[in-house]
């Protein structure tokens, strides 16, 4: 059995071998000198899984190898920006204001009378069709068709589309009419 000053001993003395095949792999000194480091961190990280008596080159190699490779995989899906040009061409549109205009949405839908909402949702997020709505809310399809008016005018203001308007075509306020629809 090894002590571990012997273990670190034999491990020093591979330095050169190990830095030797770092540099046939990597073509670069100061690449198969980080190769060499990060094999070492490796091996003093999983000294316990070296079986003492087994080739310790060999373990270390394999360890060099794998790195280096595991390394070339991961260099092969990173792009090369030591200046910055290809990250100030890519471009993602923002999503904060989508994720606001939701919330807003929802705080409108739910500011909207039971009905108007009702129908507002069957007919705008669910595509059916007025008569269906109508079927399904249990009402004439001119009260469905005035409820989406309503709902749809009423969502915009309270959303500050600016354009909607909660005025009736005879100038009341459509609040007076929400309870007869």
């Amino acid at each position: 059995m090894t002590t571990r000053s012997e273990w670190r001993d034999d491990v020093v003395a591979m330095i050169p071998a190990l830095r030797a095949f770092a540099w046939s792999l990597c073509h670069n000194g100061s690449d198969a000198d980080d190769l060499v480091q990060d094999t070492l961190i490796k091996a003093w990280a999983n000294k316990d899984k070296f079986e003492p008596g087994s080739n310790l080159r060999a373990w270390l190699f394999t360890i060099l190898r794998n790195t280096y490779y595991t390394n070339v995989v991961r260099r092969r899906r990173e792009v090369r920006d030591e200046d910055g040009d290809y990250a100030r061409m890519l471009k993602s549109p923002p999503t904060q204001d989508w994720s606001v205009a939701l919330h807003a949405l929802q705080i409108g839908l739910a500011q909207l009378p039971d009905e108007h909402r009702e129908a507002l949702i069957l007919v705008g997020a669910a595509g059916l069709s007025y008569e269906e709505a109508a079927e399904i809310c249990g009402c004439a399809l001119g009260t469905i068709k005035s409820r989406v008016n309503r709902a749809r005018a009423r969502l915009l203001k309270i959303m500050d589309a600016g354009d909607a308007t909660d005025v009736m075509a005879d100038g009341a306020p459509a609040s007076d009419a929400v309870n007869s629809a």
